[in-house]
């Protein structure tokens, strides 16, 4: 259910409310959601799973990634978050693919190895290897800063 790409980050696909204490009981301290609300008919809404989180003792925050792709701006919200957290993170979207692309990038912003995110994603089974051009170059960006 939960696919570990670092020590610190894990993706799934869609959650439910009552997959939180799971989440919070496998020792994340906090969720991502990368899915916008009414993506797809029963999806579970942000509210719900933001209440839940908080029930658990979880950060929440959502970051939802739609068909227009990724911005600049969630990004670096997504590198905040890894930041901030005080604990490994769990990020979600429909299957999990949104939410390990969103953390390459971040991780690369945050100066990760573009081999070294692309090495990790490939261990969950995700193929981020179209971004490394773009890892490249928000890691080069991040030492400049």
């Amino acid at each position: 259910m939960f696919i570990p790409l670092t020590a610190t980050l894990s993706v799934a696909g869609q959650l439910a409310p009552e997959d939180v204490a799971a989440a919070a009981a496998a020792g994340f301290a906090a969720i991502v959601n990368n899915r916008p609300d009414g993506e797809e008919p029963g999806q579970p809404g942000g509210a719900a799973m933001a209440a839940a989180a908080a029930a658990a003792g979880l950060t929440y925050t959502a970051i939802p990634v739609d068909h227009r792709g990724f911005d600049l701006g969630q990004v670096t919200a997504m590198a905040a978050v890894l930041d901030a957290a005080d604990g490994p993170v769990l990020a979600f979207c429909r299957s999990g693919t949104r939410s390990a692309n969103l953390w390459a990038l971040a991780a690369a912003q945050r100066g990760g190895d573009a081999d070294a995110i692309i090495a990790a994603a490939a261990r969950g089974r995700y193929d981020v290897s179209g971004l490394r051009a773009t890892l490249v170059d928000l890691a080069q960006g991040s030492a400049r800063a």
